[in-house]
């Protein structure tokens, strides 16, 4: 599978102005949105909110937001650039994260709103008449 390039850079505003305010005040709460889009639904918003959080104090939330850059990247086939999911969540952790973010709306996902795939209930079936 060929890699293709990120749509917007890690140093670029992403998705606007009001995403890097909100992830420079409140990374956990960009975070849990992208990890709930990206794993389908299958970890709420708020679980990964607060998992980050909580290892925010001990300074180990990039140890876990990497991994879902990493899941990321291999869902879409993105390049690893610039360097390593690591080192980019290590140095540059508000970047990554808006670049993320920006990457899912850019096809067609707004996190901000959720997992919003596949409905989970089962069509209703229409009533047999006699």
């Amino acid at each position: 599978m060929s890699k293709s390039s990120w749509s917007v850079g890690l140093c670029s505003f992403g998705d606007g102005l009001g995403t890097c305010c909100l992830t420079w005040c409140l990374p956990c709460v960009t975070f849990g949105r992208i990890a709930e889009v990206v794993d389908d639904g299958q970890t709420s918003c708020t679980a990964a909110c607060c998992i980050y959080a909580l290892l925010m104090s001990v300074q180990c939330q990039c140890l876990y937001s990497c991994a879902y850059r990493k899941k990321m990247r291999s869902k879409y086939g993105l390049e690893s650039e610039p360097c390593s999911d690591c080192c980019v969540h290590m140095f540059c952790e508000p970047c990554a994260l808006c670049q993320e973010y920006a990457e899912l709306k850019n096809r067609g996902l707004d996190p901000s709103k959720g997992f919003t795939g596949a409905p989970t209930a089962a069509p209703t079936q229409p009533a047999m008449y006699k």
